[in-house]
């Protein structure tokens, strides 16, 4: 059982045999698809399955918390499994590649702005957009771990 599917049972939902394909597919997408990707992930596994069943079960997920929904800009929600390990994202304006990252300044900033305002500090969400520096490599400062999306899976370009 994968964790998508795990995380569903431990919350008492029902789990039909195209929502397990639908679960299995999100957990193993290495990036961001939005609902037609996913159809047409799980549509390879499972023929039988709508992307209506598509649309309604990664709803189902998200209201579960099992998924987080994002908005990258492009005008198509994409999906990922709801984790433990927080991170934010850059998103190349150019590419659509998704970068994945979590930073320390980052995160110790957010808290101590959220207490200066008379806050504690339960979430947050960070979408930077940008393009490449013609040139530029990715910083190996203490404190910062990324690794890199592309926004379409590699067969379909």
């Amino acid at each position: 059982m994968d964790r998508i599917e795990k995380l569903c049972a431990d919350r008492g939902m029902r789990m039909t045999e195209q929502r397990r394909v639908i679960a299995r597919v999100l957990s193993a997408a290495e990036d961001h698809p939005d609902v037609e990707e996913l159809y047409r992930r799980a549509s390879a596994v499972d023929p039988h399955i709508s992307i209506a069943t598509v649309y309604r079960t990664v709803r189902l997920f998200e209201e579960a918390g099992v998924v987080e929904k994002h908005d990258f800009g492009d005008g198509r929600s994409r999906y990922e499994e709801a984790g433990d390990d927080h991170h934010d994202h850059l998103i190349d304006t150019k590419t659509g590649e998704v970068i994945e990252f979590y930073d320390a300044e980052i995160e110790r900033l957010k808290t101590e702005i959220a207490k200066r305002l008379g806050f504690d500090l339960i979430g947050h969400k960070l979408e930077l957009y940008g393009k490449p520096i013609p040139g530029a490599e990715p910083s190996d400062r203490e404190g910062l771990i990324y690794k890199r999306h592309s926004q379409r899976d590699p067969e379909q370009a």
